[in-house]
């Protein structure tokens, strides 16, 4: 048996370190939405030979396009994320990239979003996110018969979300990755990967709690982290691996939705033993004093 307990201030400041630069920029700066949120276009485009910087800007310029990022990707691709334009502007874009490309151009997306429907994207997302927390929260409560463990699941699942939405704030700031709805389709994804490691280890808790009632809870959670941890580890590295793959090899669309996924991965191991299960613990020792006074 580990004696994972004994380490429980060395679990709060690593996750210390985590969070406070994130949650730093994401007091300051904010996440830098999308135009999936704000309204506008996403224009892809192909070419057989690449394009001139200078020509691309230079059409930019002609047409007085809103262009808000521009990423060069691989295989003569060009990604362009443009502010609130007309189809017709954007037709007339086209063509002026068309005129600039000495090959034949494929147009490989060409999607609008409309102000209100950003809105109500954002909208549904914040919703989505609130109502899977109240629901998570109800269902560990009911599950274990213990409302101390649903705040517990809960609150490591805060730890999450801060860590990735704190992550993505940081590549904001310093190279301009944006949010869009493939980053909340990820953080909604570790949420639920977040409490699915959680709900093992306080099964495992309450299943030696029956055995031994009269055991020191520390010890009982020692034993269970003890048994879980393999098997967390195990499963965790699968994904990991697999996300990894896709970071480096997935291409730019995919890119930086696998890297939300991936460090959602990492934080979620991590804080179902070292985030809810001391949480879990202290709080027990907490109610131990009330009741020794």
């Amino acid at each position: 048996m580990i004696r994972f307990t004994k380490y429980i201030w060395i679990y709060v400041m690593i996750s210390a370190l985590v969070l406070i630069p994130g949650v730093y920029s994401l007091v300051k700066n904010g996440v830098k939405p999308s135009v999936d949120f704000t309204g506008g276009s996403v224009l892809e485009i192909k070419t057989q030979n690449p394009i001139e910087q200078t020509s691309i800007d230079d059409a930019i310029k002609t047409q007085k396009i809103p262009v808000l990022s521009m990423q060069k990707q691989n295989g003569g691709t060009y990604l362009f994320r443009i502010g609130q334009v007309s189809e017709e502007q954007i037709s007339k874009f086209i063509v002026a990239l068309q005129a600039k490309s000495e090959e034949p151009m494929d147009i490989l997306r060409n999607d609008t979003i409309g102000p209100i429907l950003g809105s109500e994207l954002l909208f549904k997302s914040v919703v989505a996110a609130i109502f899977a927390v109240i629901a998570i929260l109800f269902y560990v409560a009911y599950a274990f018969k213990d409302m101390k463990s649903g705040v517990a699941a809960v609150l490591a699942l805060i730890h999450d979300v801060l860590v990735v939405f704190g992550s993505f704030s940081l590549f904001g700031h310093f190279f301009g990755v944006e949010v869009d709805t493939l980053f909340m389709t990820a953080f909604l994804t570790t949420m639920s990967f977040s409490v699915h490691d959680t709900i093992v280890i306080f099964d495992r808790i309450r299943e030696y709690r029956k055995r031994s009632p009269n055991a020191p809870f520390a010890d009982v959670i020692d034993i269970a982290l003890t048994e879980t941890m393999s098997r967390s580890l195990i499963n965790s590295f699968t994904i990991i691996f697999m996300l990894l793959a896709l970071v480096l090899m997935g291409g730019e669309t995919v890119r930086w939705f696998a890297v939300a996924l991936l460090i959602g991965t990492i934080t979620g191991t991590y804080s179902s033993p070292f985030v809810a299960t001391p949480i879990l613990l202290l709080w027990n020792r907490l109610e131990e004093k009330k009741k020794h006074h």
